[in-house]
Order: C-alpha cells, then sequence, then structure tokens
C-alpha cells in the first residue's frame, strides 16, 4: 500500500518521497531512540529524493539527476531511459524504474 507525492517543477527541479504509511510507528515514540527492528523497518520502507531533470524540445524525459537522497548510494547519481521511463496521459503519469537486475517498478502518479 505505498503512498507518497511527486513534484516537479518548471525550472526543472523534482522532489519524491514514497512510504509504506502501515508501518507501526517508534514505541518509544523518538526517532532517536528507536530499535533496530524499528530502523530497519523505517529505512526499507521510505525513500525521499530530489534533484533535477532534463527534457527534450517535446518534454519529454530524458534524464534525473539525484543531489541528495535519503538512501546515500543515489547521490550524485542520474538515470537515463534505460532505468526510468515517463509516460504522461491526462492527469495519470506513469514511471517504469529499474532499481536492480531484474527488478523493476512502476509507479503511477495521478495530479492532484
Amino acid at each position: 500500500n505505498p503512498s507518497g507525492m511527486l513534484i516537479l517543477t518548471e525550472d526543472l527541479h523534482f522532489m519524491v518521497i514514497v512510504h509504506n504509511p502501515d508501518i507501526p510507528k517508534f514505541v518509544s515514540g523518538d526517532r532517536a531512540n528507536g530499535t533496530l527492528e524499528e530502523y530497519k523497518t523505517a529505512v526499507t520502507n521510505s525513500l525521499g529524493v530530489y534533484g533535477t531533470y532534463t527534457i527534450d524540445e517535446h518534454g519529454d524525459f530524458l534524464e534525473q539527476h539525484v543531489l541528495g537522497s535519503t538512501f546515500q548510494n543515489m547521490n550524485g547519481s542520474s538515470r537515463g531511459p534505460n532505468e526510468l521511463t515517463e509516460k504522461v496521459e491526462g492527469d495519470k503519469m506513469t514511471e517504469h524504474l529499474r532499481i536492480a537486475d531484474g527488478i523493476k517498478v512502476v509507479l503511477v502518479w495521478q495530479r492532484g
């Protein structure tokens, strides 16, 4: 049951947050005092990424440049059409994202 938000700006910046709203809250109520299991659950059920993107003369997606992420390994990386494709139909955008060899994720974003 994923949830999240994607923001694309006219000056070609993006921000995306994806998370699982159904995971349990930290028992302590303090994110600085969680258990190892609570931290693992939080990390594996959420992702935040921001950066810039480029488009072609028709407004079609070309490449995404990650400036920062909650998963440090993504910082400074770029994703082009081999890893990420976007298709817009009306108020809906479908993303096909290759996150590892043989693992693909499909995200459907609805304009709100």
